[in-house]
């Protein structure tokens, strides 16, 4: 059985945190969705045009919740109830949460699911995450089951770790070949 991701959208989120979780994850055989939570077209901080797969209707929780950055759209993750509510059935059941670029701050931070932890997000949105965070100036950060990562240009370091995270690494390393990564 496929472990299912939910890959939240938000006009306003930044492209390549998103495409590429989706793509890699796909890729990697898990059962990836797009959720547009204000609908199903869904337009990004550069202007790129998405068609969600659905639009929020209070989907079921899924095993990973990934919430990608960008601005206005990590603000708008962070602002909705249904989402921050999903993100916490996530986490209670021992599934994954991950965030990218200033949605650690904006969605996990604000709603009070990384603390006790070590997270790193965009440069300067750390001033944002509650005191009880250990900020790391690092690429990506992984602290139990939250995975967390700085921003678009580590969007495919960030994906990979997930994939790691879910996969065997034999498969992980199969795909990074294939896709012509770290060669």
């Amino acid at each position: 059985m496929s472990l299912s991701v939910i890959v939240a959208l938000a006009d306003g989120f930044e492209e390549i945190e998103a495409v590429a979780p989706i793509d890699i994850l796909r890729r990697a055989g898990l059962n990836v969705v797009t959720v547009g939570i204000s609908g199903r077209t869904v337009i990004g901080s550069h202007g790129i045009v998405l068609t969600a797969d659905q639009a929020w209707n209070d989907p079921p929780p899924p095993d990973i919740l990934v919430l990608p950055g960008g601005m206005p759209g990590s603000r708008h993750l962070g602002e909705h109830f249904g989402l921050q509510q999903m993100a916490r059935q996530v986490a209670q059941s021992d599934g994954y949460l991950a965030a990218i670029c200033a949605a650690p701050a904006f969605t996990l931070g604000a709603w009070g699911l990384l603390s006790g932890r070590n997270a790193t997000c965009y440069p300067g949105c750390e001033e944002l995450f509650p005191l009880n965070v250990t900020y790391r100036n690092e690429p990506v950060v992984v602290d139990g089951h939250i995975v967390t990562a700085r921003g678009p240009g580590v969007a495919l370091e960030f994906s990979f770790r997930l994939a790691e995270l879910l996969q065997s690494a034999e498969a992980v390393d199969r795909l990074r070949s294939q896709m012509q990564c770290g060669i």
